[in-house]
């Protein structure tokens, strides 16, 4: 369908009075039954990167600022899943979660009901579209001062070809002009009344797309394009359940950043942290970052206190001896690893026992000893992967793998332990100057290196963050050259490279 643009009674005026919202609404569209996915419960329900589709999709708005209130359109007969999923998150946006229509424009009219009358911006939203970005609902927003609908799309990568009944070609058009829609689809909600209040009036209206609506009943209106995003897939299919999957392993958050130093001190004083791995590198920068801002650590290594994180008994009896101290221990992490290159087949067992057991046995057992400490105090267990967990690099095979595992245990505890409220999250920095890596690639230049000190400060910021089930990513900013130890402690860090 093309646009008239000529100017009609439905045009806007010349000089139209500025627009003025009083709120902005989503509504999050979740009426399918996931029929195309073969399931028995709604496809938004259907549990990806240990969360159901529909809380990743709520979650964004949650935190988008430029949303004021959330309104959610379920499925008949899942309002009471839909409501316990929102009360579970503590989704405080969210006013209203009601049964939608039999179809798409039903379900459209029954959200303009709930919204209610005024002046407001509305976006339509599909909740199995869980990868939509806070970047696109802000574009979204703010076009509306303009424009009063805007969609979003992204170009068409493949050529699209037009067929007749018998399925043969009668058009291709030129790809240059052409979109594959998405959603958001955002309106001002004048504008979005009035063309479902044309389109009640048509007896053959039909229309599975709401800025089709203003297009075909409000033709002087303009439709504002934005970009959207390659990873703003809908699942509908078996294969998007993979790839979304897939998605949200790969994607990783940003650290929240506290710009005042005080608040560092006010969330972490009279704080107990745990720190395996904590005798060099990240862990030892992490303890004294901790410390400085009034928290009590225990680092715990092979070197400085004979702790092997493979062995139960040893971390066992680490935390005992800080919850002794203190009484209580607020965050658990482990930065403890080794890294081994090497082609496979040539690797001896020890070898590949020790590399396997530290780095993948070990965060397991202190995930299972933590969780009771953890538990009193809905405190954090923060892990650390490596930027070779999104492909098998080869001759470090077994390190890329466990690093690969630890993303995967992330995912998997945030979910288990949120009924806990316990926190699990998980570092993802490039690479790093610590010692271990001198001592697998030898020397590298300065400037291609991430400071060990900028990954303790952005796994502070993850500790005292509401974050959960993230990889948060630590990149090397512009310029940015590792701070170069004293002699006493660079000849202290070479030591201890193979302590772990």
């Amino acid at each position: 369908m093309t646009q008239d643009h000529t100017a009609g009674p439905t045009a806007a005026p010349e000089n139209p009075a500025p627009w003025r919202p009083s709120r902005t609404v989503a509504v999050v569209l979740a009426g399918g039954t996931g029929t195309r996915l073969g399931l028995g419960i709604p496809k938004q329900l259907l549990k990806i990167a240990g969360k159901p589709i529909i809380e990743h999709t709520l979650a964004v708005f949650e935190a988008a600022p430029e949303i004021d209130e959330i309104v959610v359109l379920m499925a008949t007969g899942h309002l009471a899943d839909a409501q316990q999923i929102v009360d579970k998150a503590g989704f405080r946006k969210v006013t209203k979660v009601i049964e939608g229509g039999d179809t798409r424009n039903a379900t459209t009219r029954i959200a303009l009901d709930a919204v209610g009358e005024g002046d407001c911006n509305i976006l339509f939203h599909d909740a199995v579209r869980p990868l939509v970005s806070g970047r696109i609902v802000r574009e979204c927003v703010n076009a509306l001062w303009t424009y009063s609908a805007v969609d979003v799309a992204i170009p068409s990568a493949d050529t699209i070809v037009q067929v007749d009944e018998d399925d043969c070609i009668t058009d291709i058009p030129v790809r240059s002009s052409l979109r594959r829609g998405q959603t958001p689809q955002a309106f001002r909600s004048g504008t979005i009344r009035e063309a479902y209040r044309l389109a009640e009036g048509d007896p053959h209206f039909a229309a599975t797309d709401d800025c089709g609506v203003v297009l075909r009943y409000l033709p002087g209106t303009p439709i504002k394009v934005i970009d959207g995003s390659d990873e703003n897939i809908k699942v509908t299919h078996p294969v998007d359940v993979h790839l979304a999957d897939k998605l949200f392993q790969l994607a990783a958050a940003q650290a929240p950043r506290v710009t005042d130093e005080r608040s560092y001190t006010e969330e972490l004083t009279g704080r107990t942290i745990v720190v395996f791995g904590g005798s060099y590198g990240i862990g030892h920068d992490l303890a004294e970052l901790a410390r400085r801002y009034g928290a009590q650590v225990f680092p715990f290594s092979r070197s400085s206190t004979g702790t092997h994180v493979e062995r139960a008994e040893d971390v066992e009896a680490a935390l005992k001896t800080a919850f002794e101290a203190t009484g209580r221990i607020d965050h658990v992490v482990v930065t403890a690893g080794i890294l081994e290159k090497g082609a496979l087949a040539e690797m001896d067992q020890d070898t590949m026992d020790r590399v396997l057991q530290v780095n993948f046995v070990g965060p397991v057992i202190v995930a299972r000893q933590s969780l009771p400490y953890l538990q009193q105090t809905k405190g954090q267990l923060l892990l650390y992967t490596s930027s070779s967990y999104t492909r098998g690099r080869a001759r470090y095979a077994l390190y890329s793998s466990t690093k690969a595992a630890l993303v995967n245990l992330t995912q998997a505890l945030s979910d288990e332990w949120a009924e806990f409220g316990v926190r699990v999250n998980c570092i993802n920095p490039e690479r790093t100057a610590t010692p271990m890596r001198t001592k697998a690639f030898g020397e590298e230049p300065e400037h291609t290196l991430l400071a060990a000190e900028t990954v303790a400060q952005s796994s502070l910021d993850v500790l005292i963050s509401d974050l959960t089930g993230q990889v948060i990513d630590v990149r090397r900013a512009p310029g940015e050259v590792p701070a170069q130890p004293g002699p006493a402690r660079a000849e202290r860090d070479a030591s201890l490279a193979d302590a772990g």
